[in-house]
């Protein structure tokens, strides 16, 4: 195996970044997160605020589409109207996270990674979770909000990303085992362990 991916999906305040943070530094691997954007914004010439601007946030209309419709994957050419809609903005990260595949190790947090690389061998996928109170507890120490900020941004953050992976995946759920490798709980294993962890079963996985 030349080169792997680790994917990371994570709810609001679970520590799945530091995760990718611990891990990158243990297998000496660049993790992104944030940089999908700018690198889909270099990639396509489209202002990164754009990406920004969709990132994680799904239009009104989401209500009243259908899932079984949604187009596939296809990156739209910049003379086409829909460029710079929110489908073909994630289109575009999906490509750039499919490169990333085919050229380097790396771990990469969120942007549906898991579902986009589902059919590669070289993917190992990975779900971060933790009790509802010490995400809330984690969140509020972190970002310096009261408990009721907390509260109220663990809930939308986490809807969002439901939503999120839910309409770009066609229905899929976001929090079902099965669509992921090891499903870790961050209340009962510490996110230093969680990244041992995961680089055993990587290295297990691929081999040294």
């Amino acid at each position: 195996m030349d080169n792997y991916i680790i994917t990371i999906a994570r709810s609001f305040g679970s520590g799945g970044k530091e995760i990718a943070s611990l891990l990158s530094e243990k297998l000496g691997i660049p993790w992104y997160e944030r940089q999908i954007l700018t690198m889909a914004s270099q990639a396509s010439g489209i202002d990164e605020s754009e990406f920004v601007e969709v990132d994680e946030r799904l239009h009104g209309s989401y209500l009243i589409k259908s899932l079984t419709k949604l187009p596939t994957a296809n990156v739209l050419r910049p003379e086409s109207r829909d460029f710079v809609s929110d489908l073909n903005l994630y289109n575009i990260q999906a490509e750039i996270i499919k490169e990333l595949s085919h050229t380097q190790s790396c771990i990469i947090v969120g942007k549906c990674a898991d579902y986009i690389l589902k059919e590669k061998s070289n993917v190992f996928s990975i779900f971060v979770d933790a009790y509802y109170d010490d995400c809330v507890s984690k969140i509020r120490s972190r970002i310096y909000v009261s408990d009721e900020r907390a509260k109220d941004m663990k809930k939308r953050t986490d809807k969002y990303r439901t939503a999120y992976y839910k309409y770009y995946t066609r229905g899929e759920n976001w929090k079902d085992p099965l669509n992921y490798d090891m499903f870790l709980n961050t209340s009962r294993v510490s996110t230093k362990a969680c990244a041992e962890i995961i680089a055993d079963a990587v290295k297990q996985k691929f081999g040294e």
